[in-house]
């Protein structure tokens, strides 16, 4: 037998050739874990030395190898890359890789199931978090050795494996939370209370429910522990106290009731406390001796007594959120003048006294909210310089005196409230230099003066409230620079003069109301430009004047212009039920088209024949106006359906390329008109399609984003033709083309008025439906209608005059003949007027012309 020393070398060698199989072994393990990978530019020079010619994955990124590269793979790291998979090959890597101690994949984009994880038996660190992955988390017990676990922030379905838990004693991270789709647990996992090695358990959304046990005083090492946006109920227990450790507490959005435990105060380390969202009570004493405390949140609870004065000394404290419950008392002066104090709500208490003068000693406080309490005294200068600050709210209190001057200037700041106090003064010429500023709320104090020039600077201003003061002088036409306004209320105070024009040019104006002032003069027509006016309030002032013709082309659901000194005809698309109460108060308004809530407009002079005749040839003329008008849409839509492509094309990505005829009809009260939207529907915001059509992501000018379905009829046609045999289809007549074109208009507005009533969680809110008949089959469906739909605008039915109708009556005249014809033809028998109403309709359509040429009145249609 050979001597041990010459059995050596060839055992060394042998050695060797299994070393160097296991790292080739690993390579193609790791290989083939980077080939199930979609890797991003930004992550491409981490996988560049990933080769799979390597002799050993030792030297690829994100790798560690035993024995300082000499031996098998340790660990794999691919740490926040953004790198996807639709499926990670666990098995691969744990059946490849028996020494992989560490699994870090967090703040990726990888999803599929974890099945084969189970296998990497000698994991310690096994790090899934931020990602997408689902399924069912699979029995872990195999992985004795774990001490850091962390599959939170996932999809995972079915329940966790809490059972396992007890073969991992050495456990000190434990985070399974945000995996709102778990299966519920019924009562807190007791396998948690003996893991005494834990410094972090986050099971935050983890669908838990049952109390929080007394065996929780167990985890003594615990920092941090959270339990926020669960099912948890009962009371905070006692054995809490015990976790003297801890930094870190959240309860948040739970069902916890009673008290703080006695001796809670024994957490003198914690930095972070959140039980808001609960049912806790009594008072906040225990709370006094947290010195460390840098956050505490604990709104929406029912919290009683005062606020610790020793929080005035808590030299790390820089947010505190303790709004909605029933505190009373006055907030300690020195609150929040140590440490970079940065947020304040105390709204919805019963808090008294002034507002601490130094929450913005260090520079850094961006919301100040006290909102709803019985606060009083002056607002602190000291806040004037407070240039950080974004939101200023303190309304519904009791505060007084001067707003001073630098608050209305604040450079970041977006909100203003101070609404229902008792604020005296002006309002400040340095809001024009508050650039950010998009919400300002005034209303019910005693500010007076004028509204300063200076506001129309202000560009941001979305919202303006300054009603119920004592504001005087005028409104200055420097609004008009306010593109952005939504809503401004000047109501109840002294503000007198005329509407300037210029509040046409506020284009996004949804609201207006000036009621209960001393305004004067006549309506600017300019109102009716506005083209997403939906309520208008005008009434209780000394206007005069005639209601502006434009008004008709607005959408409003509210008007009121009662109580005025208006004159003259009310235009015929306001003079309707719906408006039966807005102009009361009006003596010298009238009507022409018989409604009963305002008296008859006198005919003009004339003799019974005359009338008559005019009345013949006026009926003769309207008839005429229809037949003409029908000839001209056939033409018109022929020649347009042949320059459809042509305009598609030109259209620059837009699905509709030019601008056709479209009807709105709103669910809501909506910010925006149908071209908004249609102009957004492009290819570039294309974000999804299916068998009836495409959906389109659309930013509205306000900031608001809306998803746009666009549904075709020729998509609709398609759909229902396959249902169908193809000779039929090929043998259908015109009249079943009609037919089945009316159908889909049917079944699309039942659809519609059935989304529109629906209320659910998992419904999106519908806001409207804006149909055209530029795809229809044959507009000869609804010539009327399409006559009708522009008679909703001046712009839209002036287009349909004769050009060289030239004076002004003359057209005027024209159009209400049109209308009267439109209504005699419509689609309804029973909507159709009397032949007694069309003589009193045409009779009134020649109110204020003196000398008639009747035969001069010319119609024709220009699509």
């Amino acid at each position: 037998m050979p001597p041990p020393s010459l059995l050596l070398p060839p055992l060394l060698l042998l050695l060797g050739l299994h070393a160097a199989a296991a790292a080739v072994s690993e390579v193609s393990a790791l290989m083939a874990f980077k080939n199930a990978l979609t890797i991003p530019p930004t992550a491409a020079a981490f996988f560049a030395r990933w080769d799979a010619a390597a002799a050993s994955p030792c030297n690829f990124t994100g790798v560690d190898c035993a024995n300082s590269g000499g031996g098998g793979v340790t660990a794999v790291a691919v740490e926040g890359l953004g790198v996807a998979a639709t499926s990670v090959p666990f098995d691969v890597l744990c059946g490849s890789l028996p020494s992989l101690a560490k699994l870090s994949l967090p703040s990726n984009a990888l999803a599929g199931g974890i099945g084969g994880v189970a296998g990497c038996t000698a994991l310690e660190v096994l790090d899934l978090a931020f990602n997408g992955f689902s399924g069912h988390v699979p029995d872990l017990s195999p992985l004795t050795r774990l001490q850091r676990l962390n599959v939170s922030q996932n999809s995972f379905t079915g329940a966790f494996p809490w059972r396992a838990l007890a073969s991992m004693p050495g456990l000190t991270v434990l985070a399974a939370g945000d995996n709102g789709f778990f299966e519920k647990t019924e009562t807190f996992p007791d396998e948690i209370t003996a893991l005494t090695n834990l410094t972090v358990l986050y099971l935050s959304a983890a669908n838990i429910g049952g109390v929080i046990p007394p065996g929780i005083g167990n985890l003594a090492k615990l920092v941090d522990l959270e339990l926020s946006d669960n099912a948890l109920t009962g009371e905070i227990p006692p054995e809490i106290t015990k976790l003297t450790n801890l930094l870190q507490l959240e309860l948040y959005n739970n069902s916890l009731h009673g008290e703080l435990p006695a001796g809670f105060g024994n957490l003198t380390k914690l930095q972070f406390f959140d039980a808001s969202m609960n049912h806790l009570t009594g008072s906040l004493s225990e709370l006094r001796s947290l010195t460390q405390l840098v956050s505490l949140q604990l709104f929406y609870n029912g919290f009683t007594g005062d606020v610790p004065p020793e929080f005035g000394e808590f030299k790390e404290l820089v947010n505190l959120s303790l709004y909605n419950n029933n505190l009373t008392g006055e907030l300690p002066r020195d609150l929040g003048s140590w440490a970079e104090f940065n947020f304040i709500d105390v709204s919805t208490n019963a808090l008294s006294g002034p507002i601490p003068p130094f929450m913005c000693k260090r520079g850094k406080m961006t919301r100040l909210l006290m909102l709803e309490n019985n606060f009083s005294g002056q607002i602190p200068a000291t806040y004037a310089n407070c240039t950080t600050l974004v939101r200023f709210r303190v309304s519904k209190n009791s505060m007084s005196g001067d707003v001073p001057d630098g608050l209305w200037a604040l450079p970041n700041v977006d909100i203003i409230d101070l609404a229902n106090n008792q604020f005296t003064g002006g309002i400040g010429d340095g809001i024009g230099r508050a650039a950010l500023l998009s919400s300002l709320d005034l209303a019910g104090n005693r500010f007076s003066g004028a509204i300063p020039p200076s506001i129309g600077d202000a560009s941001n201003l979305e919202t303006i409230d300054i009603s119920s003061n004592g504001l005087s002088g005028k409104i200055p036409a420097s609004i008009g620079r306010l593109a952005r306004l939504g809503s401004l209320n000047i109501a109840r105070n002294g503000i007198t003069g005329a509407i300037p024009a210029s509040i046409g040019e506020c284009s996004s104006l949804s609201t207006v109301n000036f009621t209960g002032n001393k305004l004067a003069g006549a309506i600017p027509s300019e109102l009716g430009t506005l083209p997403r006016l939906n309520s208008l309030d005008l009434s209780g002032n000394d206007l005069s004047g005639a209601v502006p013709a434009s008004l008709a082309a607005l959408k409003l659901s509210s008007l009121n212009m009662s109580d005025n000194k208006l004159v003259g005809p009310v235009p015929e698309p306001l003079s309707i039920a719906a408006y039966g109460e807005s102009f009361k108060g009006n003596p010298g308004l009238c009507a022409t088209n018989g409604v009963d809530f305002l008296r008859r407009c006198s005919p003009g002079s004339g003799g019974h024949s005359a009338a008559t005749a005019r009345t013949v040839v006026t009926c003769l003329l309207a008839g005429l106006a229809v037949v003409l008008a029908a000839l001209g849409a056939v033409m018109y839509i022929k020649k347009r359906r042949r320059a459809e492509a042509e305009a598609e094309e030109a259209a620059g990505g837009k699905v509709f390329g030019k601008k056709g005829s479209w009807d709105l009809k709103s669910f809501r009260v909506l910010a925006f008109d149908e071209h908004e939207v249609i102009d957004g529907v492009r290819d570039e915001n294309l974000i999804g399609s299916g068998g009836s059509g495409n959906v389109y992501r659309v930013k509205l000018g306000s900031g608001a984003v809306v998803a746009v379905k666009h549904i075709t009829r020729t998509r609709a046609a398609a759909a229902a033709a396959r249902s169908t045999a193809a000779s039929a289809a090929m043998l259908r007549s015109p009249s079943a083309a009609r037919r089945t074109a009316s159908v889909r208009c049917r079944e699309f507005d039942s659809e519609v008025g059935t989304l529109s009533s629906i209320r659910h969680v998992n419904v999106v809110k519908l806001l409207c439906s804006i149909t055209s008949d530029d795809g229809a089959a044959s507009l000869l469906v609804d010539i009327v209608e399409w006559v009708s739909r522009r008679l909703d605008s001046r712009d839209k039915v002036m287009s349909l005059l004769d050009a060289s109708i030239g004076e002004e009556w003359e057209k005027e005249e024209a159009v209400r003949v049109l209308r009267v014809a439109v209504v005699c033809t419509s689609r309804t028998p029973s909507m159709r007027p009397s032949m007694r109403s069309v003589v009193q309709m045409l009779e009134a359509a020649a109110i204020g012309r003196e000398f008639a040429v009747v035969t001069s009145v010319k119609v024709k249609v220009i699509p």
